[in-house]
């Protein structure tokens, strides 16, 4: 909960473009700057899209623009951490927008502690994927959800190679503006067309990348996971 006990705010945007998006977001975090909007997470699906954040490297993009007109993916440069990732409809995107400095996890403030937060989103989704009966945690050094090796080696497609180590079946990058409020924030693989993770190196990771629909015959719908992330994310951040 925040200092002022307002609660936070869950919107469900469905399939919405890329820019359209973020400038809900800027629309939203001034607003909530201001006082005049409580915290919110933006729950949503993008169309095929390749996002680069400040450490982004033009040279993580494999597919010419050839193949990009022909897939039907976007470019957009950004200003959360990291660097690419793919966004694209059967991943659970969510954007957190929460005046940091007014969190209080275990009675201090997130806004001197950038790494805290990122760890609690991490959290968040564990807690969910831990519903399904899959076991993931975090990977010292690096950001996002992982699933372990013996649990990634259940993947059929995946790459017998691979199968040794582990898999990013979230990826995380935020922002956090001068006035305390994040940006950005998750994507978890629920069922995406994982081909278009061949169209770059995400996060600039030579990493295997994974998703429930590889782990889980069938995998539960998105309504669902939806739902379990509004669960553990409230009782996380809203408590």
């Amino acid at each position: 909960m925040t200092d002022s006990e307002t609660p936070i705010e869950i919107e469900d945007l469905g399939l919405i473009e890329y820019e359209r998006a973020w400038k809900i977001q800027e629309a939203y975090a001034e607003e909530i700057a201001a006082g005049t909007r409580s915290p919110t997470l933006l729950l949503l699906e993008h169309p095929h899209v390749y996002t680069f954040g400040r450490r982004g490297r033009s040279e993580n993009l494999l597919w010419n623009d050839q193949k990009l007109k022909q897939k039907g993916v976007s470019i957009h440069w950004v200003d959360r951490g990291g660097d690419v990732t793919y966004h694209g409809p059967g991943q659970l995107v969510g954007y957190p927008l929460i005046p940091l400095g007014r969190i209080r996890p275990n009675g201090s403030s997130l806004a001197s502690n950038y790494v805290g937060y990122i760890r609690r989103l991490e959290k968040t989704l564990i807690v969910t994927l831990a519903g399904f009966g899959l076991v993931a945690g975090q990977v010292p050094g690096k950001t996002g959800v992982w699933i372990q090796p013996e649990v990634y080696s259940r993947c059929p497609r995946c790459k017998p190679q691979e199968r040794g180590r582990p898999a990013k079946i979230a990826a995380i990058g935020v922002k956090v503006d001068a006035r305390g409020v994040s940006r950005h924030g998750f994507a978890l693989n629920v069922y995406p067309d994982m081909d278009f993770w061949e169209g770059i190196i995400a996060c600039g990771l030579n990493e295997p990348v994974v998703s429930l629909a590889d782990l889980i015959s069938p995998p539960p719908s998105l309504t669902i996971v939806k739902d379990a992330v509004r669960d553990s994310f409230t009782r996380e951040f809203a408590s």
